[in-house]
């Protein structure tokens, strides 16, 4: 057969267009160009080194250098922890009135249910510190710091079931495949971790198992934002990252000449091809190899005083629980990581409340304590910003029989809730907005889910409205079309 015509026959559809792309969109490209640098600035990283941000990021000096996020995933319930009204003791037992509800959408599990009787906070609290903020005393770590923190008392949004809520809190829409709040920040600003990811996120839950949530990769993902923004998971058990020890019989120098030649080649690929894939390939390889020596010296607590152990309580030294992960939050901070995304589940307490939710609130509320406790000891928490809350609150009415404490909860409520802030440029001792008499809805300055976002982002130095990235036409940004800076709880 004539070589020839051999090669032709070769050439499929496929490597065709593989080999010909980049010619064949030289006619659009400059437009394309044009219109992309009007949305949004170039990286000023080459591919393949560490992400150093955009060029013109941040848009002015910010309060917070890194952000952790305590995210309680379930919804921790508002009324019984942080939110006790005078109108739900008097009421107790009765049904709240239509009025209230106002016709708004319940969930399945409630929307069919005849009584709706109300239920004030269950497990007594008193007004803590000089800000007088109330707090259960299933939160005596947490009621022992009031003053140092910001509580937003009026947080809402319309997510009504797990997995929506939490993608439209830590995503910015309800619907998977946009970037996440680390991919966002690590893309806008990179990170100061020369070893370690800027995005770290970690999982815990309670040892009981009460409920079934689950972590999506999604609420951490990087959407159509290049892949190397994506969080990096450090599991619970064996090694903190999959395949990061070298196989038997590679050494450091055998695997440092191996990502050399696969780098060579992923960079040659880069040039003929242009597919952001290899790029996030060869930084990520890179990332990998750094971390064979910077996760080993993280994750050994040797050199911790017990001390600080004993602060963070017992549980600390159980890799994967709710307390080792907040104080790897605390050595990831210091270590110049941008953002740290924990995710807690067990909160989701439809039927068990009078049993779970002590549970949870010991399992939590010492290590966050703690967590803010040790920041600011370190002088860190100046700096960082520490964001504690769910995806949204309870209802201020029983699911379930009030008459049996085994068989009683509170459902999902999105329409007032409870976060708190510390740190990195918000007031301390600040209770802002509150919610009406009932705790149902966010009566007084109401904050949005998007206006957290929007402040999350000031305090990081960005003008939300203005840092966007343009995919499939749009210019898209975290916050949506929504979102204002809630300056009542800026310092």
């Amino acid at each position: 057969m004539n070589p020839l015509a051999a090669h032709a026959h070769l050439l499929s559809r496929r490597r065709f267009l593989g080999t010909t792309a980049l010619t064949l969109g030289l006619p659009a490209l400059r437009s394309l160009l044009a219109g992309e640098a009007a949305a949004s600035v170039a990286p000023t990283a080459l591919a393949g080194s560490l992400p150093l941000g955009l060029a013109g990021l941040p848009h002015f000096a910010p309060k917070a250098k890194r952000v952790i996020y305590l995210m309680q995933t379930g919804g921790p319930s508002h009324v019984d922890m942080f939110d006790d009204k005078p109108t739900l003791r008097a009421q107790r037992g009765k049904d709240i009135p239509d009025s209230v509800i106002g016709g708004l959408r319940l969930t399945t599990m409630t929307a069919n249910q005849k009584a709706k009787p109300c239920l004030p906070a269950a497990f007594g609290g008193s007004a803590r510190g000089q800000c007088g903020m109330w707090v259960s005393d299933l939160l005596p770590h947490t009621a022992s710091i009031v003053d140092d923190l910001t509580f937003i008392r009026s947080m809402h949004g319309e997510q009504i079931n797990h997995a929506p809520a939490v993608t439209h809190a830590l995503c910015g829409h309800n619907l998977p495949g946009r970037p996440s709040i680390g991919a966002w920040l690590t893309y806008g600003l990179g990170s100061e971790a020369r070893n370690l990811p800027g995005f770290v996120v970690m999982t815990s839950r309670d040892q009981e198992a009460s409920c079934g949530q689950f972590f999506y990769d999604y609420y951490w993902g990087a959407g159509f934002l290049p892949g190397k923004y994506q969080g990096v998971p450090f599991r619970g058990a064996g090694d903190p990252v999959l395949y990061l020890s070298n196989p038997a019989g590679m050494d450091r120098a055998l695997r440092r000449t191996m990502l050399d030649g696969l780098a060579e080649m992923n960079h040659f690929a880069q040039e003929r091809v242009g597919d952001p894939e290899i790029a996030t390939r060869i930084s990520q390889y890179e990332m990998g190899f750094q971390m064979q020596t910077s996760v080993p010296e993280l994750t050994d607590l040797s050199g911790e005083p017990a001390s600080v152990l004993a602060l963070y309580g017992p549980d600390v030294q159980r890799k994967g629980s709710y307390a080792y992960n907040c104080l790897m939050a605390r050595r990831l901070a210091e270590r110049g990581v941008r953002y740290v995304q924990l995710l807690h589940a067990g909160w989701d307490q439809h039927g068990n409340l009078p049993t779970q939710l002590p549970i949870q609130c010991r399992d939590t509320d010492q290590p966050s304590a703690a967590l803010v406790k040790d920041l600011k000891a370190r002088g860190l928490l100046d700096d960082t910003l520490v964001i504690y809350g769910g995806e949204f609150g309870r209802t201020p009415f029983v699911q379930g029989d009030l008459s049996n404490p085994k068989a009683h909860g509170r459902d999902h409520h999105p329409r007032a809730f409870t976060v708190w802030l510390a740190g990195g440029g918000v007031k301390r001792g600040c209770i802002y907005g509150s919610s009406d008499e009932f705790a149902y809805h966010a009566a007084e300055n109401p904050v949005h889910v998007h206006d957290l976002q929007a402040t999350l982002m000031h305090l990081c130095g960005i003008h939300h409205e203005q840092f966007t990235y343009r995919f499939q036409g749009r210019d898209f940004r975290l916050t949506d079309v929504h979102g204002e800076v809630v300056k009542g709880v800026l310092a």
